[in-house]
């Protein structure tokens, strides 16, 4: 088997002499895409083709190949005692894309209206002269004779009736109209849910064969195209607590080559098809503390996420600004009823707006086979592909925190993630075959845990009630004394034991004469810089615990601070 690997740089001219002229065989053929890696951005297509080459040299050239080829990328194979003399590749702008057959059908129809359309427009110019007409011939009598009674009559009746039936037939071609155009609206916006857009030109890629006898040999190309890629999308599936954790891996992968895939088998990589073949470097390697919460998870990321759901992941940031509508809305109220429908026709017409994000991935590159052939048509949309599934041991424990929200959160902890190859990426979570909500994978932890919140457990009790008995504000000199304190009750009205981990906080005094003193904390874990207090208790059915929290706030009478937490909420000003 021989193999040749062109560069764009030597053989951007090679039609030009290379091919030219002798006595060489030309063949075109036209094959399927057979085989795709899929990486993160961009596939590697792989097409072959059984060819009879005749003695001396041999033209083949694959017809119909995506626009979006990287040249440089080009590899041939081809088995038998055959030689490659010279890859090249070209677009072909008399060839153009097949269109989709239903896209054609619906453009079809969209010409047939608007033929349809133009007749009703000339109608109706018709309809509005012979009105302006009879409009315009009001006079009915001479210089030197008058009209007699009849005569008017007649003449009366058969204006009314004439401009009666000259409305009707104009109420009717507008409305014939409005619904021509509203089925045109919607038969575009169908041809944009297709990605039907019109018709570009194809690449072509020729490879020059020399043999010295006829032979049957099987031509096989690889190349790279840009306009395609996957990403991932994770199932967590929890039946119980005393069940390992099932991770259901896929890939939504998309195609916006101009070329379909269909029943094809695939691969998906994370690995860079465009990396250097030049020898690596090493840099430094600095290592520092991560800045998110002790769970691992991403500071950005939790600053989207709801306050009374620490660890839900929820991307709202895309929505459209509200702000924006009525510049927006402004604009099309100055055009007219035709100029807004072809703008709106036109705005349905373009192809789906792709965004990307900057992800963590391993090192070392993964890639997974699939076990059956997908069909991944050309319009940017995302197709779920099955990759693989894991069943992966897991703990589970609670976590409270009552002072924000008075609900227990179940956490599941994952240990031997990190072997699996995971990109990170949105993971959808259930818990005993009900949808809690939507996690995230980070695999940029070293960590061997992965933390993933399953949601709240409504059979898991916390409160939190102030104790006023115990509560107190008094006078000292010239400083005011504050006391508070809590009672916390958590209550296990579960089968099974639980263990829950329960954090409340102490205020930090930043000035000082501010003091903040610590009465009951009933054995909490303290961080003393951040305030921060957290429990650990294990729980049996039925049962329930009791946590005390007292402190106090010393502070100049004199002066005022704010000792109650708020939130921020929006409602109706009347």
């Amino acid at each position: 088997m021989k193999t040749l690997l062109f560069s764009c740089l030597i053989f951007s001219f090679a039609p030009s002499f290379l091919f030219a002229g002798g006595d060489q065989q030309e063949q075109s053929v036209k094959v399927p895409v057979q085989s795709v890696i899929v990486y993160l951005e961009g596939a590697q297509i792989t097409q072959n083709k059984q060819v009879v080459l005749k003695p001396g040299r041999n033209l083949i050239t694959f017809t119909g190949i995506s626009s979006k080829l990287i040249s440089k990328s080009i590899q041939a194979t081809v088995t038998g005692d055959v030689s490659i003399f010279a890859v090249s590749d070209k677009l072909n702008y008399l060839s153009l894309q097949q269109e989709n057959p239903k896209v054609k059908l619906l453009k079809d129809s969209v010409k047939l209206i608007g033929e349809a359309l133009a007749e009703l427009q000339y109608d109706r110019e018709a309809f509005d002269t012979e009105k302006k007409l009879l409009l315009n011939n009001e006079s009915l009598s001479g210089k030197d004779k008058g009209v007699t009674t009849a005569e008017l009559k007649l003449a009366a009746d058969f204006y009314r009736v004439r401009i009666k039936e000259i409305n009707t037939e104009l109420y009717r071609l507008d409305k014939k109209v409005k619904t021509d155009n509203d089925v045109t609206l919607n038969l575009n916006k169908e041809i944009a849910e297709l990605n039907g857009t019109h018709a570009g030109p194809t690449s072509e890629i020729s490879v020059l064969l020399s043999t010295s006898v006829a032979v049957t040999t099987t031509l096989e190309i690889k190349y790279l195209v840009t306009g395609a890629g996957w990403a991932p999308s994770y199932d967590l599936i929890a039946e119980d607590v005393n069940k390992p954790i099932v991770l259901k891996y896929r890939a939504k992968v998309f195609n916006n080559t101009d070329v379909d895939w269909s029943e094809v088998k695939m691969k998906i990589s994370s690995a860079d098809p465009t990396q250097s073949a030049s020898k690596p470097q090493l840099n430094p390697w600095y290592v520092n503390f991560n800045t998110g919460d002790s769970y691992g998870y991403d500071k950005n990321i939790q600053q989207q996420q709801s306050s009374n759901n620490w660890s839900m992941y929820s991307n709202t940031n895309n929505a459209p600004s509200a702000q924006s509508q009525p510049a927006n809305n402004m604009a099309y109220s100055t055009l007219s009823e035709n100029e807004y429908l072809a703008m709106d026709m036109k705005k349905q017409n373009q192809k789906p707006v792709l965004t990307y994000e900057q992800i963590q991935v391993s090192e070392l590159s993964a890639e997974f086979d699939i076990k059956n052939p997908y069909t991944v048509p050309s319009d940017s949309k995302p197709y779920i592909i099955e990759v693989t599934s894991y069943n992966l041991p897991a703990s589970f424990k609670y976590y409270s925190v009552p002072k924000v929200d008075r609900d227990a959160f179940m956490l599941a902890r994952i240990t031997g993630w990190e072997d699996l190859d995971l990109v990170e990426g949105p993971a959808n979570v259930y818990f005993g075959g009900t949808f809690v909500g939507q996690s995230y994978i980070y695999t940029r932890s070293v960590d061997d845990t992965l933390d993933l919140s399953l949601g709240r457990d409504s059979k898991i009790l916390v409160t939190r009630t102030k104790l006023k008995d115990y509560s107190s504000e008094k006078m000292i000199g010239t400083n005011r004394k504050v006391t508070y304190a809590y009672e916390m009750v958590i209550k296990n009205n579960r089968k099974a034991p639980i263990t829950i981990n329960l954090e409340d906080q102490l205020p930090v005094s930043q000035n000082s004469d501010i003091t903040i003193d610590a009465i009951e904390i009933s054995k909490a874990q303290q961080d003393v810089l951040t305030g921060k207090l957290s429990w650990t208790y294990t729980i049996q059915p039925g049962e329930q615990q009791k946590v005390q929290l007292t402190y106090s706030v010393k502070y100049p009478r004199n002066k005022t601070i704010t000792l109650q937490k708020t939130k921020t909420r929006t409602r109706a000003k009347f």
